[in-house]
């Protein structure tokens, strides 16, 4: 890609809560003559936007641009070298923007956590991408970030000490934060899907869902996304995490699209850790029993019609203070093939959805325009670990996230 092109990054859905967060971020870290433009489809609201942005945005330019308006896309997509979109769910919006940037040789990103619209991403347009030399990078944020990376930093060590390769990975995750409209949004989609369509919940059940090459997978066992509440080593209580179901499917991606480097035998589990004692116990049963309660009661609708009248609607998030004292932490175990452990660290400080996302998701933008000669030679559907790789691990330390992986 050239210089020719308008701008180097277009933010698409900055009218939306994480869009928002988004362009501030941006407006914060981007460079000097960076050239970057706000998108939306009202420019009105769009401009209201950029009016409560830092000073470094107010100049910047507005496009006008709909997910239901092709013409629209391409126009936006070949004005520019990167495009990132927080337009969701991105089961409803997200296709034609990847069908855009994909056509127009256009890098993208997204911060989309759901299986079925990746999956249909990398069907339609992985190939068209690849002959255009797109980076097309899915699950910019907190879904699949941390994971993703952690894994990746943890087979940089193993394979610097030359330990072998992974087989057992087991990640513990604990958050403190808030939830949007717009993840309710997403997770309704995805139940709604899977109440009337068994192809939607094969794919869901399908621990290489998101496999560039279903039939070359192993056939090695993966660890449930719903294991039974348990104890770790040091006596703390875990439980099945909300994220598991989508993180393991980015992370075996990565793991094949590098040709299986991560360990042909590599078993890869997710976990969320609630605490210890009697109350970390009573949150482990509490959380396994309402991830399937909640899957189901967002997709009948009269406990959904319900749920609306409680849960933030689109556009709505958690306040600024919960987004600034929130926090997230990935405590990550292995074996490798030769039986040495090793344990890896993914943390950073602000809400892991909101304030650490627009973090991540604003350093992967920054990464696709500004360290194109530095990133991974690769092009079509990727994940951030193979996208964006040991850039993204350095631009996230730099901002105060924690990458870091050690023998134990």
């Amino acid at each position: 890609m050239t210089d020719a092109r308008e701008h180097d990054l277009v933010l698409f859905g900055v009218t939306g809560f994480v869009g928002r967060l988004l362009a501030a971020y941006v407006a914060e870290h981007a460079p000097p003559g960076l050239r970057v433009a706000l998108a939306g489809r009202s420019r009105a609201k769009v401009e209201d936007v950029r009016a409560g942005l830092p000073a470094a945005a107010h100049d910047w330019p507005v496009v006008v641009a709909d997910t239901q308006d092709p013409e629209r896309l391409a126009a936006m997509a070949r004005s520019t070298r990167v495009v990132v979109s927080t337009v969701g769910p991105y089961l409803r919006h997200g296709l034609p923007v990847v069908g855009a940037c994909a056509r127009n040789g256009t890098h993208y990103a997204d911060l989309t956590g759901e299986t079925p619209f990746v999956r249909r991403a990398v069907d339609r347009y992985d190939h068209v991408a690849r002959a255009a030399g797109a980076r097309l990078v899915h699950a910019c944020g907190y879904d699949a970030v941390p994971s993703d990376l952690a894994v990746l930093t943890l087979h940089r060590r193993v394979t610097a000490d030359g330990a072998g390769c992974l087989q057992d990975v087991r990640l513990v995750a604990t958050a403190r934060g808030g939830v949007s409209g717009g993840t309710i949004a997403s997770v309704r989609g995805i139940a709604e899907q899977a109440a009337r369509d068994a192809r939607v919940r094969r794919l869901l059940a399908d621990p290489f869902a998101l496999s560039p090459d279903r039939d070359a997978e192993p056939d090695v066992p993966q660890p449930p996304d719903v294991p039974a509440p348990g104890r770790t080593v040091d006596g703390g209580w875990v439980a099945a995490s909300p994220m598991a179901s989508f993180n393991t499917r980015v992370v075996r991606r990565s793991n094949a699209l590098t040709g299986w480097s991560y360990g042909r035998s590599m078993r890869y589990g997710e976990v969320a850790g609630t605490g210890r004692g009697a109350r970390g116990a009573a949150a482990a049963y509490a959380l396994t029993a309402a991830l399937p309660a909640f899957a189901g009661a967002v997709a009948f609708p009269p406990t959904r019609a319900l749920l609306d009248r409680v849960l933030p609607a689109p556009g709505e998030g958690p306040d600024e203070e919960t987004r600034r004292t929130g926090r997230f932490r990935m405590d990550v175990h292995a074996v490798t093939t030769t039986g040495r452990h090793y344990r890896a660290v993914a943390a950073g400080e602000g809400d892991p959805g909101y304030a650490a996302t627009a973090v991540m998701l604003g350093e992967s933008a920054l990464a696709l325009a500004l360290d194109g000669d530095r990133l991974p030679d690769a092009a079509g559907s990727l994940t951030p670990a193979t996208g964006l790789g040991d850039v993204l691990v350095e631009r996230l330390r730099a901002a105060g996230h924690t990458y870091e992986a050690s023998p134990r």
